[in-house]
């Protein structure tokens, strides 16, 4: 039995200046990054959208749901980690929405072909802590996905950025209904 950190979408267009900016991503990357030269997991994995054809996901009239102006285009600058998150203990890189929104790391791939619980499982894991930006969507997706897989999840919330107070506040108490443990508490504003 061993642990695992999986860190969600820390990427250029997620922290401020990006397509899709949070107030505080920057900062949350930097957070992650001091976390992890502490120690403490057996596997550390990433995810990040990676959008190719992602079809209605992208809108010149996005409802910031469901629809999102551009954002993590695959090859771009805007989808690639942020600079202030050392991606050295990273293992795997799981991109999703290639051609679909890809909210949960659990719908994404490594360039192997390998999915996320897949991976996890090949090593034994049956505890993942999650961190990330952005709280109340992509880390929300994943952690919920986490526990629907039967890992037992914790989402760090010292360690993510929200966009809104109403839509953190949402995920919370959907994580909490699915029985995922939150520790900390989040950084909100977009």
């Amino acid at each position: 039995m061993t642990n695992a950190l999986i860190v969600v979408d820390v990427q250029n267009d997620f922290c401020e200046g990006g397509s899709l900016g949070i107030n505080g991503g920057a900062d949350t990357a930097a957070k992650i990054t001091e976390y992890l030269a502490a120690g403490g997991y057996d596997h550390v994995a990433a995810t990040r959208d990676y959008h190719i054809d992602p079809g209605a996901h992208f809108s010149d009239n996005p409802d910031f749901v469901r629809s999102w102006p551009r954002h993590c285009e695959a090859g771009t600058a805007g989808a690639s980690f942020h600079p202030a998150l050392d991606v050295g203990p990273i293992a795997a890189v799981f991109s999703k929405g290639q051609y679909s929104d890809g909210y949960s790391g659990f719908e994404g791939h490594t360039d192997a072909g390998d999915g996320l619980a897949e991976w996890l499982r090949a090593r034994d894991v049956t505890t993942v802590d999650v961190v990330g930006i952005a709280m109340d969507f992509c880390v929300r997706a994943t952690a919920l996905d986490a526990a629907r897989a039967g890992f037992a999840t914790r989402v760090l919330l010292d360690f993510t950025a929200g966009a809104t107070q109403a839509t953190v506040d949402k995920a919370i108490a959907d994580l909490r209904e699915a029985g995922v443990e939150l520790t900390g508490s989040p950084r909100v504003g977009g």
